[in-house]
């Protein structure tokens, strides 16, 4: 089961470690090692959330998410990504950004620098929704109950959620963007340019968001429709057409998890400039993490893992909420990926914790009442 899982995890790692130290010698080897490390750290609480998604697709969108969406996640945002943010923060086309990032390591550091308050607007707010329409919902399993029982009444309150992440935008681009810059001999507004970008993340939620929901509403009316029909042809011996909405409800979830991985992606990529700002070793590194938050993904739906730990999820969210407050503080504030991947793990290790006790006090439960009963009926013989 782990061999098949993370088979091709293993495999790229290798060939990537030795493609390093090919490329940059042991010092080439050290930083890809590094960046994958902090990339499977950044990213596991993407893979507890992924999960929590691909459980409802089908096996064949599984393999798509581990084939076509490996290509997305590790050429499009740690390779083509970076290139093209340069690409359109210094106004320049494709192959001179290609360019700074092969022969001008340090200007292209500096363009990705300054293009982050933009990237961390938009992906903060991408994530800020995500946390706050996880806690408005309200379930039957509540972790921290005593937070998510009056968030839960909260969130009946409609498009609450939107009303507070635009309050949190209007007060980032007040309170950490209030520095003018210049840009390329152009003075820019870094206020203007968070809320821009803040509002595009945002629509891009909403947007993403409204249509996978949209489908996956529509499929469980398909799904209806057709248990109804298939009895209406157990008595009538006619044949029942397949429902057609299963491709589109999947194709949207499965462009919903590749929007989510890109929003977290945001910080591994940025982040990976601490460490180097060669972007042949940064692509090497980030890719090997990504693929193994792809594996841990997959794995976690076969296990039943959430199943069986359910406040993973929980723990998850939270620390998704955690890493957005955090991307909109870096807008103003350096903060190190020490404490950034640190409060992901520690959220989601409580969360596991908390999982387990509640498993052991459920299974004494369960064998008191066991043992009750074999009393009673020891007692009534």
């Amino acid at each position: 089961m782990i061999l098949k899982t993370f088979g091709w995890s293993f495999a790229v790692t290798a060939l990537g470690l030795v493609a390093a130290v090919f490329y940059g010698g042991w010092a080439g080897f050290g930083v890809v090692a590094i960046l994958s490390i902090l990339e499977i750290s950044l990213s596991f609480d993407n893979a507890v959330v992924n999960a929590g998604i691909l459980k409802k697709m089908s096996a064949f969108w599984q393999k798509i998410f581990l084939t076509i969406g490996v290509l997305i996640a590790v050429f499009g945002m740690r390779l083509v990504f970076p290139v093209v943010i340069v690409a359109i923060s210094a106004k320049t086309g494709p192959i001179e950004a290609v360019r700074l990032a092969l022969n001008d390591k340090d200007r292209y550091q500096q363009l990705v620098t300054d293009a982050h308050p933009s990237i961390a607007a938009f992906g903060g707010m991408f994530l800020l929704m995500i946390f706050l329409d996880f806690v408005f919902e309200d379930r039957d399993i509540k972790w921290l109950s005593w937070i998510e029982r009056p968030l839960a009444k909260l969130g009946k309150v409609d498009m609450l959620s939107v009303c507070i992440a635009l309050i949190v935008l209007m007060i980032t681009a007040m309170t950490f963007a209030t520095q003018a810059h210049q840009h390329g001999g152009v003075h820019v507004d870094k206020a203007q340019t968070v809320l821009i970008s803040g509002i595009a993340g945002l629509i891009t939620y909403l947007v993403v968001g409204g249509l996978s929901g949209y489908f996956e509403n529509k499929l469980e009316e398909e799904e209806e429709r057709e248990h109804e029909a298939e009895e209406e042809a157990k008595k009538s011996g006619k044949q029942v057409p397949a429902a057609v909405m299963v491709g589109k409800a999947a194709f949207f979830m499965f462009l919903y998890l590749e929007v989510l991985d890109a929003s977290f992606s945001f910080d591994g990529v940025i982040g990976a400039f601490a460490v180097t700002n060669d972007i042949v070793l940064m692509a090497l590194g980030l890719g090997i993490g990504a693929m193994y938050v792809r594996s841990l993904t997959v794995y976690l739906v076969r296990q039943g893992t959430l199943d069986d730990y359910v406040y993973l999820e929980h723990g998850a969210h939270y620390a998704i909420g955690a890493l957005a407050v955090i991307l909109l503080v870096t807008i103003q504030y350096e903060i190190h990926e020490l404490i950034t991947g640190s409060v992901g793990v520690i959220l989601i290790g409580w969360s596991f914790v908390s999982s387990v006790l509640r498993n052991k006090r459920l299974a004494a439960a369960e064998g008191q009442g066991s043992a009750g009963e074999k009393t009673e009926v020891s007692s009534g013989v």
